[in-house]
């Protein structure tokens, strides 16, 4: 049964039960007649607006929604001014779509972006454990040109080093360990030791010359030596 045909149906069922309800005189009758009829009525109003959404498509096939993806959002850039840090999103045509589409949600420690339908495809961005607390009801966005601005307000005016702790973390890693407290040559040696553990064989054999030289000028008196590799 196609929908005209349902729609039809429902007309009638309408028309009995406006009847049957004219007809009746006990007042329980009277409610369950009322009753069906609120449930017609519904299910009535539901069928016209299909058959209506159906009249459009059939006349403009371009206004069938269309099926959109997600994609990650991973190239953007930050900066910090006293008060807030800012994150850079570069999307072409973001200025030219509702403004609603765009939407920024923030937390103490994170925000997330959703970009909705923006050239067939949804864009997102999700940035968590930022580096320092931020206040979410003073941050928010920006939709200039080709852009949308991500305002963190800063909880402190504390510089941030990096956007993220992991960022942080990965820094503090690559930091060569310092001992104010060891003798500096010692630092040279272990710097050394690890330059030679990790080179190649024509590394290997400049550090070996030079320690060779060390030792024959440490016995000639001249200076002192290096350690043996």
């Amino acid at each position: 049964m196609d929908l005209t045909e349902q729609i039809n149906q429902l007309e009638a069922d309408m028309q009995e039960l406006g009847s049957l309800l004219e007809k009746s005189e006990r007042k329980r009758v009277q409610e369950l007649l009322k009753q069906e009829q609120k449930k017609v009525e519904k299910e009535l109003a539901g069928k016209r607006q299909q058959k209506e959404q159906q009249a459009r498509r059939a006349a403009d096939p371009s206004a069938a929604p269309k099926a959109t993806y997600t994609v990650k959002i991973t190239n953007y850039a930050w900066d910090q001014s006293e008060k807030f840090v800012k994150i850079y999103l570069t999307l072409k045509d973001v200025h030219k779509i509702p403004s609603e589409n765009v939407e920024v949600n923030f937390t103490e420690g994170s925000f997330s972006v959703l970009i909705k339908d923006l050239g067939g495809k949804n864009h997102q961005m999700t940035v968590l454990n930022l580096l320092c607390p931020i206040d979410e009801k003073d941050s928010y966005k920006k939709i200039k040109t080709d852009m949308v601005l991500v305002m963190c307000k800063k909880q402190t005016t504390k510089k941030w080093e990096c956007l993220t702790k992991a960022e942080k973390q990965s820094k503090d890693k690559e930091k060569p360990n310092v001992d104010e407290s060891a003798d500096p040559s010692d630092g040279l040696m272990t710097m050394l030791k690890k330059i030679y553990s990790e080179g190649d064989d024509e590394m290997k054999r400049t550090i070996n010359k030079a320690w060779s030289e060390s030792q024959e000028k440490k016995i000639r008196g001249e200076e002192g030596g290096m350690m043996d590799f």
